[in-house]
């Protein structure tokens, strides 16, 4: 049920698991967000900081990279990402100067990044891409991974 509404809401739509499958032990934990540089990620970004300056929590903002095909060094690419993510940051950082901003840049899987970087936090804030068949009617695979493995709450957005 909650993918075939996230599939197909032109909104963001919010996930929230069974209450026995969520420990309260999370309600201290930060609010993590996907980046990519995308517009579905600049909205994400947007309702994470948001979300967690109600919440008066951190915000940990986690971009991946990978040189899979790639002849470009992993140096290189590290500081490339790590700059996208500064960049796509910007103007929330100064929006919400009181904010504490944790920031990861890795070369892995965004799905399972994430869900690595989940187990302490109280939110999940993604970009949904809709890729897939039909523009804007799919979940893109990295939401769809996220919000069938997760057990606490999700934000899913769309640009």
């Amino acid at each position: 049920m909650s993918t075939a509404v996230a599939r197909h809401a032109h909104c963001p739509v919010a996930v929230i698991p069974e209450p026995e499958n969520y420990t309260p032990d999370r309600v201290l934990g930060p609010v993590l967000v996907g980046v990519d540089g995308s517009a579905a990620s600049v909205r994400a970004i947007e309702i994470a900081f948001d979300e967690a300056a109600h919440r008066n929590r951190p915000v940990r903002a986690v971009l991946t990279w990978s040189e899979f095909n790639r002849d470009i060094a992993r140096a290189y690419m590290q500081t490339e990402a790590e700059q996208l993510l500064s960049e796509s940051l910007a103007g929330y950082v100064e929006k919400y100067p009181d904010l504490e901003i944790h920031r990861v840049v890795a070369e892995d899987r965004p799905a399972r990044r994430l869900l690595a970087e989940s187990q302490d936090v109280q939110l999940i804030v993604v970009g949904s891409h809709g890729r897939g068949g039909f523009a804007g009617m799919t979940l893109g695979s990295v939401s769809q991974a996220v919000l069938h493995a997760t057990d606490c709450p999700i934000i899913i957005a769309r640009p």
